[in-house]
């Protein structure tokens, strides 16, 4: 079944200005006091978390996986005005940055557990590589421990429109016998009470516990962790957030 990831039109459906807004609410919290400039952000998809960084005057530089997500994020950020280098790689490896070093290195968008624990956690360690001395890891993702425990079989999505055409999204997850989880997405397309389209996809997952993400910093060196919920502006009960994220300072 096709991945969302490739079909950036798609996935930016829910994106619009007041998101943005909230996205850069967000790094005005999570950033207060740290003297963050430059960010790399290895999963940067079509840049909905972090081109908000640009308006805020950070130096922003990406990388991801899929071509189609970053030929999207270079269009939305030209858009904006925003100078912004892009190149295509694996968070696994980050070949591509090497060399180079910034004052922040971030995955966004629930994107690390898309690889086994093991690989999640040697990627941090690469991740790590390209942070200066003195300067942070970020990264954001689902509440996995939570959903673990409640075993929640559907996500809904509030429905919105595209402009006459109403979009609704129904998420469904599976819990394999392997312990990965996958998520069924659906999305339906509605004009005058009908169903005029759907989309279906599939996305795999290993789902990761904080305490692991936790260890794995302390063991590299980060002493002081910082945890919010997601966006960090919410005010939502500490272990029970549907996302959260957690900015670490090296040394």
């Amino acid at each position: 079944m096709a991945s969302l990831y490739d079909r950036a039109d798609i996935y930016d459906l829910f994106e619009n200005e007041d998101r943005f807004q909230a996205y850069q609410r967000h790094w005005e919290q999570v950033l207060q006091g740290t003297g963050i400039q430059t960010v790399l952000d290895v999963s940067i998809g079509t840049g909905n978390v972090t081109l908000p960084l640009a308006a805020l005057g950070k130096n922003l530089w990406g990388s991801d996986l899929s071509r189609a997500m970053l030929e999207k994020c270079r269009e939305k950020a030209g858009r904006r005005g925003y100078e912004v280098e892009l190149r295509q790689g694996d968070f696994r490896e980050l070949a591509c940055w090497d060399g180079m070093q910034f004052d922040c290195v971030a995955s966004t968008g629930n994107s690390l557990p898309y690889v086994e624990n093991s690989q999640l956690l040697s990627a941090l360690g690469r991740m790590d590589a390209l942070v200066k001395e003195g300067g942070y890891l970020y990264f954001d993702m689902r509440h996995w421990d939570r959903i673990l425990r409640e075993r929640q079989r559907f996500y809904l999505y509030n429905p919105f429109f595209d402009g006459e055409t109403r979009v609704n999204l129904v998420q469904a997850w599976d819990y394999n016998p392997d312990n990965t989880m996958t998520f069924n997405l659906l999305y339906t397309f509605e004009r005058e009470n009908k169903i005029v389209g759907k989309e279906i996809f599939e996305e795999h997952y290993f789902p990761i516990r904080r305490r692991l993400l936790l260890e794995k910093l302390a063991e590299l060196g980060y002493g002081e962790i910082r945890q919010f919920c997601f966006p960090a502006f919410l005010k939502q009960e500490a272990g029970n957030e549907e996302w959260f994220c957690v900015l670490a300072k090296k040394g």
